[in-house]
């Protein structure tokens, strides 16, 4: 059992004959340590209390702000044989500037008149064509005047037609005349031959009504062969229309058929003419590429292809090439947790690489050498590395980036954002808690304070 006992231990008393305890109780430097811890003690714990910004800090490189003016391979568009460099790497060149010349080594483009004889075979196509039209509208004149002969035949067939008709009712009119005067002569006759039995008229006159009798016969006879002559006129009227309708129509239709004949050869003449031109534009497009130009000012990095005679293909590099004037911008990358935090227009502090800084990423108005940029855009899509890219553009209501920045460059970035206790945000941490983020109404609080822009 423990002897527990109520009288207090005097540690004073104990400790008073020992040297070394005496010793150190009775040194300055010893209160001082105590003053000064409790001094740290409380300092540290009101920092505790002290404003601290929330941020996302995120490594990168600098770029350009357009797609156009970031470092490009300069591709060969035709197979060819190098055959000179005109400048070195690193020269600056301006827009339009030869840089290489290559050579021609397929078989079929080898001719050195090539695009001359091309054209020639055009030009002999263009005149086909022509040749063609030509021909095309002589058949449409012909047809023309055919159709235009036709109806002018037609018309005089049918006038000449009427004209039978007429002659042909005039013919019967006569010969039923005729009918009519020979049925007289003969009553005539009749009652003569009866008069002259009973010897009322003399024999003369019987004989000189029977010779008009014969007279009414023959006239009888002659217009009837008239009217049937007429008849055959009629037909032969009727048959000449059919004849000469028929004629022109086969005139017609062989010169139309001359005509679609025409039109089709030049159709494929002009589908020639232009399979020429286009193949004749293709050569002289070619020969083009034999000198690969600058496609804007700027300055060639890195020859890819270098020896005189080496060969190339269609779409092999051939250069690389990076434009004079750009746009800076830094490209992030952050993790998808901070991927909501992130928006078009966020203010981002921004350290570069070989630029001397003091960066206090809680307290940015304490920062040195930091530049200030707006967040322009943000892949919508995770980059290989699992990360989000975003693309950060010089802030224009703030002090210029370096002039001597170049692309590639690394740089480190810290988006702004809620100001908090740094008790908070020690406690964040320690949790893994996100960081927080302004509302919009939180926003224009802080604008109307002044706090950020």
């Amino acid at each position: 059992m423990l002897n527990i006992s109520h009288n207090s231990i005097d540690r004073e008393e104990i400790l008073k004959d020992q040297s070394s305890y005496q010793d150190v109780m009775k040194s300055k430097a010893s209160k001082s340590l105590v003053r000064l811890l409790t001094a740290l003690f409380l300092i540290g714990f009101i920092l505790l209390f002290f404003p601290w910004t929330q941020n996302i800090r995120a490594r990168g490189t600098l770029t350009t702000l357009r797609p156009e003016n970031r470092e490009q391979e300069i591709h060969s568009v035709i197979s060819g044989r190098v055959e000179k460099w005109y400048v070195r790497e690193g020269q600056f060149v301006s827009k339009g500037d030869t840089i290489i010349f290559i050579s021609e080594m397929k078989s079929e483009y080898l001719d050195p008149d090539l695009i001359q004889k091309s054209q020639n075979q055009a030009d002999a196509k263009g005149a086909s064509v022509k040749s063609y039209d030509d021909k095309a509208d002589a058949l449409r004149r012909q047809i023309t005047a055919l159709q235009n002969n036709r109806k002018l035949k037609l018309k005089q067939a049918k006038n000449y037609l009427n004209q039978n008709r007429l002659k042909v009712n005039s013919d019967s009119i006569e010969y039923q005349t005729a009918l009519v005067n020979l049925d007289i002569a003969q009553k005539q006759f009749a009652r003569q031959e009866k008069l002259y039995e009973q010897g009322l008229k003399s024999l003369t006159e019987l004989e000189a009504r029977k010779q008009k009798l014969q007279e009414a016969v023959n006239k009888s006879n002659y217009y009837q062969n008239k009217w049937f002559t007429s008849q055959n006129q009629l037909i032969n009227a009727e048959l000449n229309i059919n004849t000469i309708e028929g004629e022109f129509q086969e005139k017609i239709a062989k010169a139309q058929s001359d005509l679609q004949s025409a039109i089709s050869k030049s159709l494929e003449a002009v589908s020639d003419f232009n399979k020429l031109s286009i193949q004749q534009s293709n050569y002289s497009r070619r020969s083009g590429f034999y000198h690969i130009t600058a496609p804007q000012d700027g300055y060639v990095t890195k020859a890819i292809t270098t020896g005189i005679g080496e060969t190339v293909k269609e779409g092999d590099a051939i250069f690389s090439f990076i434009p004079a004037n750009y746009d800076l911008a830094v490209q992030l990358y952050i993790r998808p947790i901070d991927l909501p935090l992130i928006h078009e227009g966020r203010k981002v502090q921004i350290q570069f690489d070989g630029w001397p800084a003091l960066v206090f990423s809680g307290w940015p108005n304490l920062s040195f050498g930091t530049y200030r940029g707006t967040v322009v855009a943000y892949d919508k899509a995770a980059s290989a590395n699992g990360e989000f890219r975003v693309l950060v553009a010089p802030d224009p209501e703030s002090p210029e980036w370096p002039k001597l920045l170049r692309i590639g460059s690394g740089a480190y970035g810290i988006a702004l954002l809620k100001n908090v206790p740094i008790w908070y945000e020690l406690w964040r941490n320690l949790n893994g808690f996100p960081p927080d983020f302004y509302t919009n109404e939180d926003l224009k609080k802080m604008k109307a304070k002044g706090q950020v822009k």
